[in-house]
């Protein structure tokens, strides 16, 4: 009977442990942290030999890594394209804003002639 209060009991413990370990791997990509044994073992509370000896924990930290490799070479060619179309995006923005700027000055110089116009012809209009 001991004996199987033991095994139960270890069973309990090393369910947790998967438990602890899975969810810290969950963590661990959820945060874009780069996923390592011995920072699994540390975070989860587990020691690294067992970890290695988990099959399916070690397949999944390797999958985070081939997943955390090629994020960060689509990262990188996404920054790229990124800073060319915003270097491009400012270009036409300061290429639009001069266009403005004249149009602006061009409003501004009809509008003087107009009240110029107007004052003239009330003027004119106050002499008679």
């Amino acid at each position: 009977m001991p004996a199987e209060h033991l095994a139960e009991h270890a069973r309990q413990r090393h369910h947790h442990a998967l438990q602890r370990a899975q969810q810290t791997l969950t963590e661990l990509a959820d945060a874009g942290d780069q996923v390592t044994v011995v920072l699994l073992a540390d975070r989860a509370g587990v020691s690294r030999s067992w970890v290695y000896a988990q099959p399916a924990l070690r397949d999944r930290i390797e999958q985070l890594r081939q997943h955390r490799a090629s994020a960060d070479v689509v990262r990188a060619t996404v920054t790229r394209a990124t800073d060319d179309s915003l270097r491009q995006r400012l270009a036409f923005a300061l290429e639009r804003i001069t266009q403005l700027r004249a149009e602006n000055q061009q409003l501004r110089d009809a509008l003087a002639r107009a009240h110029g116009q107007l004052r003239t012809a009330r003027l004119n209009t106050d002499e008679r």
